[in-house]
Formats: structure tokens, C-alpha cells, sequence
């Protein structure tokens, strides 16, 4: 049976955070090996690879983000999972669309499926925010620099796709002008949006 002490240091850290990775588990002092009995014996759930939660732990709509954000804590929710999560579009994609440092390793995990876009400097680092989520800490990326990210890989998500979320976004009050000219410069999209932001406000 594991040892009482780092079964409860287990349970606390998954009550939490919502979530748990075997890479903060064996930081805490607790070996592996517990992680296999607390299973076994129905303490913990196994998700994912190395990510765990209680049997008893709630559900909400965005559950695969805050799975994301414990196994891959350096990445950013972006493009059409960013659009979900504000309530921009239509859009109902069945991965986790990710933004990693381009250097970064590629995460591997069975749940949920990853779509890995590479950004680099200020697109990577600028309009993040952060939400908590079933007890995670969950960055995504807000929702002005979202769409001027969906015009940047246009080619990738349909320009159709970018061009809804402006009008909603828009429509919504989602973004100020400032914002998105902002972040359009950043995303280097300024001369592509430009004309569909003039017939916004036109």
C-alpha cells in the first residue's frame, strides 16, 4: 500500500490544481510508483499521459484546455481554440490549437489532440492572458490578437473563418480598433487587414 503521507500530499495537490503531471508529483517528493497504486486503486484518473485528476473532479466545457495547460504549461491556446473559448464564430474544433516557442519540443498526449503552430517573439509573447480553468492556470492568447493571428495563417484556417471572426468580434465589442490595428502590426497582417477593417467601421 503507499505510504500514507505521499498519498495525501497526492490527493491535495490534484484538489488543487484541478490537475496533476507526474512531473509535479515526483517534484514533490513523491515516487511514481504511488501514482500507478493511487490509480489502480481508484484515487486518481488517468487523462493523459503523465496528467492526472480526481475521480470526482468536475467537467466544464473547456476541460481539454486546462489538460493542455498541465501537461504543456509553456504553451498558448490560440486560432480556432482561442475563438471557442471568447465565443467568437463558429467554429467547433475537435483539437486543442496550441502556440509553442519554435525551438520548443512537441508535446505528446493521447487526450486531447494538439494542432502545434510555432510562433516566435513578440506574436509568441504579446496578448496573453491568463484564466483559471478546473483549477488551471490557462493562457490564451486575448481576442484582438486571436484575430489578427486567424488573418496571419489565413491559408491554414480559411480566410472565411478570419473574416467572421472580425465581424463578430467586432459585433460583440470583443476588441477595440486600437487593439486590433495593435496587434495586427505585431502579427505583420496590417496591409491585409486593413481594408476589412475600413469597411468595419465605414
Amino acid at each position: 500500500m503507499a505510504d500514507v503521507q505521499a498519498v495525501e500530499r497526492v490527493l491535495k495537490l490534484a484538489k488543487d490544481a484541478g490537475t496533476v503531471t507526474t512531473r509535479q508529483i515526483v517534484a514533490a517528493g513523491v515516487h511514481r510508483q504511488v501514482l500507478t497504486r493511487m490509480v489502480a486503486d481508484g484515487q486518481l484518473e488517468r487523462i493523459s499521459r503523465g496528467v492526472y485528476t480526481l475521480p470526482d473532479h468536475p467537467v466544464t466545457e473547456n476541460h481539454g484546455l486546462a489538460i493542455v495547460a498541465a501537461a504543456v504549461p509553456e504553451s498558448v491556446v490560440c486560432l480556432i481554440s482561442a475563438l471557442t473559448f471568447h465565443g467568437i464564430g463558429t467554429q467547433l474544433p475537435y483539437e486543442v490549437w496550441i502556440a509553442l516557442e519554435r525551438r520548443a519540443h512537441r508535446p505528446t498526449l493521447e487526450y486531447p489532440p494538439l494542432r502545434v503552430v510555432r510562433f516566435t517573439g513578440v506574436a509568441l509573447t504579446e496578448g496573453v492572458e491568463e484564466h483559471p480553468i478546473e483549477g488551471q492556470s490557462v493562457r490564451v492568447y486575448c481576442a484582438a490578437k486571436t484575430i489578427a493571428d486567424c488573418f496571419k495563417y489565413r491559408n491554414k484556417i480559411g480566410l472565411d473563418v478570419a473574416l467572421e471572426a472580425l465581424r463578430e468580434g467586432w459585433q460583440t465589442k470583443a476588441f477595440t480598433m486600437d487593439q486590433i490595428n495593435h496587434y495586427s502590426v505585431i502579427c505583420r497582417v496590417e496591409r491585409v487587414m486593413k481594408p476589412y477593417l475600413a469597411a468595419l467601421v465605414g
